[in-house]
């Protein structure tokens, strides 16, 4: 595949990464659900370099060639202008925040709505954080990482994923749990927390990356779609501080290390209006 001068692609190449991207394997196995089987620990018997032993249906964390984060690296990305931004329909739903072991998750019970990507549409069904971030830019990571896990009727999953870097702004969503993650703290493993509604979890930029990788907790499950959104949003530290203090592994941090790319594609998708022509 070979570039043309403005960094960007033949129509061609596109059209075939673009299917690729959008139409992997069906994806069946989810995250695991109690985080305590599990840690990130770094020389654990249980930590990262471990995951791939610990269960037989977990061997894809070793032994997988499409595993993520991964550090997505400007220099070597498939530029796409003048691209729709995600078209997100999602609506207010009955959700619990659940203490994981390792994270804190928001569950959606109900339809808390969808994303819709290249015609196919993957409904929301949870959300939770890492600190520091597990994907990032050119080598450098962020003091949290936000994902937004979506599944569609076929069983695809598609993650949208968000930076955050410590700032004097706390986190608007964030900002709506404290309240319920405090009371994580003193060993409550879930809190019911009502109508939540997930468009207030900021993720809509006008640039991001795109590849095919797997999820980031065993079973390490690969032909994940990550979308992830160029912008950096602020938070603040004790919010960070909270989500870490809320869990009760013993881990400075719960973020996987990053995982060999091999040569997979990214592509990043700049969204930009078309002028209007002038006549």
């Amino acid at each position: 595949m070979k570039l043309r001068r403005d960094n960007t692609y033949t129509i061609p190449h596109l059209f075939v990464l673009l299917i690729i991207l959008l139409h992997p394997a069906s994806t069946r196995a989810q995250e695991v659900e109690d985080e305590r089987e599990f840690d990130y620990i770094e020389g654990s018997e249980k930590g990262p370099r471990q995951w791939g032993e610990l269960k037989e249906e977990w061997a894809t964390c070793k032994n997988g060639k499409m595993q993520s984060p991964i550090d997505l690296s400007c220099a070597r990305v498939k530029i796409i202008p003048y691209c729709h931004q995600l078209h997100t329909d999602y609506k207010s739903s009955n959700a619990t925040i659940i203490n994981r072991g390792h994270d804190i998750a928001v569950y959606w019970k109900g339809d808390a709505g969808s994303i819709r990507v290249n015609g196919t549409e993957f409904f929301l069904k949870q959300c939770h954080w890492h600190s520091p971030s597990e994907h990032s830019i050119n080598g450098r990571k962020y003091d949290l990482e936000m994902h937004m896990l979506h599944v569609s009727p076929d069983n695809k999953i598609f993650v949208v994923g968000a930076f955050y870097k410590i700032g004097h702004r706390r986190d608007r969503f964030l900002y709506q749990l404290e309240k319920d993650i405090k009371h994580l703290v003193d060993e409550v493993e879930e809190r019911e927390i009502g109508e939540t509604n997930p468009s207030h979890v900021q993720t809509r930029g006008k640039m991001y990356y795109r590849y095919i990788g797997s999820l980031t907790t065993p079973p390490c499950t690969e032909g994940v779609i990550w979308n992830i959104d160029r912008k950096i949003r602020t938070v603040s530290k004790e919010q960070v501080r909270l989500l870490r203090e809320a869990v009760h592994d013993h881990a400075e941090r719960n973020a996987r290390p990053r995982q060999a790319r091999n040569n997979r594609d990214i592509i990043y998708f700049r969204y930009k209006r078309r002028a209007k022509p002038k006549y």
